[in-house]
């Protein structure tokens, strides 16, 4: 079969459907896909939501204490405390019902999940860290999202191994960090990008190794430099005892001076660490990968998958939060020992399931909810191994027969992933808005839902200005204060307000770092602003340095996440390492 274009469902745009990808999609029987590779990803992440919290009341029976949970007040869904929805006082098999040919799966399947209990939060093996979501072996520590393994940690998302750390962006394996981004295997970094094995260091960019840096980039293997210079151990240590990073406005100023730094750097044109015939970004042991971004560990013959983990293989579609797992397709938060998991969310140490959410150590499920250990079940109901056999295939034809149409009239048979207006999230809730974000006006142009009121009405006791400057003269009643963001008039997700809890103020002190002039979640939308989007562009090297190996400008093509007007400097693998190793 060869390669065919496709217009898009949803943007209307063209997409390619490659022979690799037509092999891989008869490998798992569905058929390919309506809708362009971009569109796929954001109906996922609209059934994602990491970071919007919310006070409700529990629905669990002889319960009714308030809750926090990823789900808004507003929705009207029957929602359990996480100690109560693990424990053994309800069967969710109770929920089950027979499949009914006369109507579409996905309006069965809403009004199962309409009716069955939803987890409060995704917070698992958590001590004294009821803020976290999505989150697992979370330890002391508030507003952390997409972790795993942290202590003393606070306003971070997409972690892992971290401890007595701060506004963190996809960072692992480091202590004693604050406003990182994609970052590694670091001690006391702070303000920095793309670093890795840097030990008491700040505003780095694209530096490995490297121990008592100030203001550096490209660099590897190199101590007591400030801003790009070599210096003796005593002048760093006397020219650093003059920068005060306990005041608010000589950090705005490195700031500055650090944005500056990272535009006239040398930028690899792909961050690929031990990878082979891969595309994308941010990549650590890839092979045969395509389109993909933000995965280390073993990921081998995928395709459009983000933020992915320890060992996954045969994966298209998949993500965010995918590891452990192999054939696995439009899936996110899956994954622990899943072999051929096809449109599934948080579902764990399964094989054979589809279409269902929040499952656990199951086998052979479809548009189930919420089961544990269980086999053979359709939308919740218990059938025997030749009952469901039999059943199955006759359920793809109806999907197939009897589609489910949207509002916008986009069709949704077998092989579609949730019909985005079935999400219990509205768009500015969840993590589309962080990587495709929209105006609410073109959100519900798209069809998507949006909640209106996100920024909560609080009554400041302090405005973000009237913070002290300096550290020091910060006094512990700062805790008792309910700050004003900047920003909480405007459009975007900020909270309005927000609050300095005692162990961060602790970490603050600790790091010698001034008070956060913004709510967590503006801090986070700042930091999404210095990661590239996950698409590529064709390109070509920029690198015009003799001994390089070419005359004049080097011109190898390749795929990069920079887009073509964009002014920094890109560099091909080979130009890269001879001019940065």
């Amino acid at each position: 079969m060869n390669n065919q274009v496709k217009i898009c469902q949803n943007c209307k745009d063209e997409f390619i459907i490659e022979l690799e990808d037509f092999n891989f999609y008869e490998k798992i029987k569905v058929p390919p896909p309506t809708f362009c590779p971009d569109c796929r990803t954001v109906r996922r992440l609209c059934w994602r939501n990491e970071m919007s919290l919310f006070k409700r009341k529990c629905d669990a029976p002889g319960h009714g204490e308030t809750l926090i949970s990823f789900i808004h007040p507003d929705e009207k869904l029957v929602v359990y405390d996480g100690k109560y929805w693990w424990g053994d006082e309800w069967n969710p098999l109770s929920c089950g019902k027979d499949y009914d040919f006369s109507k579409p799966f996905f309006t069965q399947w809403k009004e199962l999940r309409d009716s069955f209990p939803i987890q409060c939060l995704s917070n698992i093996k958590a001590t004294d860290s009821d803020y976290c979501n999505v989150a697992e072996g979370s330890k002391d520590s508030y507003m952390c999202s997409g972790s795993w393994q942290i202590e003393r940690t606070y306003y971070s998302n997409r972690i892992a191994e971290i401890k007595d750390s701060s506004d963190l962006y996809i960072v692992h394996k480091s202590e004693l960090c604050y406003d990182d981004i994609l970052c590694k295997e670091c001690y006391h970094l702070l303000y920095s990008i793309n670093c890795k094995g840097c030990v008491d260091s700040y505003f780095l960019y694209d530096c490995i190794g490297c121990i008592n840096c100030f203001g550096c980039s490209n660099l590897r293997n190199e101590s007591y430099c400030i801003w790009n210079e070599q210096l003796t151990k005593e002048e760093y240590n006397k020219r650093f005892k003059k920068i005060d990073l306990s005041d608010y406005k000589t950090v705005l100023e490195l700031k500055k001076k650090f944005e500056e730094l990272c535009s006239k750097s040398i930028h690899r044109f792909s961050t690929q660490i031990k990878s082979v015939n891969s595309t994308g970004d941010n990549l650590d042991g890839a092979r045969n990968c395509k389109v993909c971004f933000d995965a280390s560990g073993v990921i081998e013959d995928s395709k459009y998958i983000h933020w992915a983990a320890k060992s996954v293989k045969d994966a298209y579609d998949s993500g965010p939060g995918v590891g452990f797992a192999e054939l696995t397709y439009e899936v996110f938060d899956t994954g622990v020992g899943n072999f051929r998991s096809l449109f599934t969310s948080v579902v764990y140490g399964s094989n054979n399931i589809e279409y269902s959410f929040n499952c656990h150590g199951c086998d052979n499920l479809f548009g189930c909810i919420g089961l544990r250990t269980k086999k053979y079940c359709i939308l919740n109901k218990q059938y025997t191994k030749e009952e469901y056999e039999e059943i199955i295939p006759k359920i793809k034809k109806q999907m197939e027969k009897i589609p489910y149409i949207d509002k916008r009239g986009l069709i949704y048979k077998y092989g579609e992933f949730f019909p985005s207006e079935l999400s219990t999230f509205c768009y500015n809730e969840t993590q589309a808005q962080d990587y495709f974000p929209l105006t609410k006006e073109k959100a519900q142009e798209m069809g998507y839902r949006w909640r209106n009121g996100v920024t909560h009405k609080y009554d400041t006791t302090i405005e973000f200005f009237d913070l002290p400057d300096k550290l020091e003269d910060t006094q512990g009643s700062i805790l008792n204060e309910i700050i004003g963001c900047p920003n909480r008039n405007k459009d975007g997700r900020c909270r309005g307000a927000y609050k300095i809890t005692e162990g961060e103020l602790n970490l603050y002190r600790r790091l010698g770092v001034p008070l956060p002039r913004l709510c967590f979640l503006c801090r986070h939308e700042n930091r999404l602003k210095n990661r590239n989007p996950m698409k590529l562009w064709k390109r070509k090297c920029m690198c015009n340095k003799e001994k390089h190996d070419h005359k004049g400008e080097c011109n190898i093509e390749f795929e990069t996440t920079y887009a073509p007007d964009r002014k920094e400097i890109l560099y091909c693998e080979k130009c890269y390492q001879k001019e940065v190793y």
